[in-house]
């Protein structure tokens, strides 16, 4: 194996433009970049550069935005910069004809603890479920989607009060430095693959059987439906939502008709709780919440419909709240 192996680097995100500084900085050669096509954004519907486009142009690296991967002239080119490994963090799902076209193979970086956590959005669930530690996976690439055989893992703890927002701008750190010792494992020979799910032998039966000892989480893409908020709901389950929800895309609920969404609150918790699951309550100045099952929300950052984020007392200043119930 090169001791520096020829990189294509694949993502489009900001979350993925410190794995690729990180192995810049580390010295490895990226002979490519490929990222998202640019695409109509803002008001304007301007066309916008991906971050991972904005950064690698600045580095003065090749970029290649394809708009199919099958595509017989971006595979003729991606075979032309002859990689011996690509790296791919939130990006695109890869056909076989790419993931294993460089020797090395395909590594990808997961914000998660594999096998815990597949899916899109591995950050929000994990927040939503409550999870008091996270991590990130680096991984080969095979056909099923967060599946292959798992390099190297790093492990971190998730604060009580932190959001998706900040355990994201925490990982992006963890997970560009466990990339770089990814690529310096793999390029030494001195990395084991590890099945995510090892085949057991179970006592009295004739061949290995997958025993999972813990059920598996699952992190599919958030939906509309995932950020209502429902009050009838313990308290700490609401809050966990909203943190895992916060700062994108909000977890939600109606004011006077009006759409708004909560991006950070505090749970105060009453197990017999006078008023009704979903009841406002406010002192139109420094404080408003919602009932909940056994407690309440107390907002303390929001937007409503039409208006800017803020936090609740500059929205109380402005705003007088008058439906009772959410």
């Amino acid at each position: 194996m090169p001791t520096s192996p020829r990189i294509v680097f694949m993502g489009t995100p900001e979350f993925a433009v410190a794995s690729l500084d990180a192995i810049l900085h580390a010295g490895y050669p990226v002979v490519a970049v490929i990222t998202a096509p640019d695409k109509p954004a803002g008001r304007g519907m301007q066309l916008t550069e991906s971050a991972v486009k904005k950064y690698a142009r600045e580095k003065g690296l090749p970029i290649l935005q394809p708009e199919k991967l099958k595509a017989p002239a971006f595979l003729e080119e991606l075979r032309s910069l002859a990689a011996d490994l690509q790296i791919v963090v939130a990006f695109r799902m890869l056909p076989e004809v790419v993931w294993n076209m460089p020797p090395m193979g395909t590594v990808n970086l997961h914000g998660s603890l594999l096998p815990q956590y597949r899916g899109a959005a591995p950050i929000n669930w994990a927040v939503i479920n409550g999870e008091t530690e996270t991590g990130v996976t680096t991984f080969k690439l095979q056909q099923d989607i967060d599946t292959g055989n798992i390099l190297l893992q790093d492990r971190f703890p998730i604060g009580p009060a932190e959001t998706a927002g900040d355990v994201h701008d925490r990982m992006k750190e963890i997970g560009a430095r466990l990339l770089v010792r990814t690529i310096e494992g793999l390029a030494a020979g001195t990395l084991k693959e590890i099945p995510q799910v090892a085949p057991i032998r179970e006592p009295g039966l004739p061949g290995p059987t997958i025993i999972d000892p813990s059920p598996l989480k699952h992190a599919p893409k958030i939906s509309t439906e995932t950020g209502h908020i429902d009050w009838t709901k313990p308290t700490t389950e609401i809050y966990n939502l909203i943190r895992g929800l916060s700062p994108f895309p909000g977890a939600f609920t109606h004011l006077d008709g009006k759409l708004l969404k909560i991006y950070h609150s505090t749970p105060v918790i009453e197990p017999h709780p006078a008023v009704p699951p979903g009841q406002m309550d406010t002192d139109q100045k420094s404080y408003l919440r919602f009932s909940t099952a056994d407690g309440f929300i107390r907002v303390t950052e929001l937007q409503l419909e039409g208006k800017k984020k803020m936090k609740i007392e500059d929205f109380l200043r402005g705003y007088k709240p008058r439906q009772q119930e959410a």
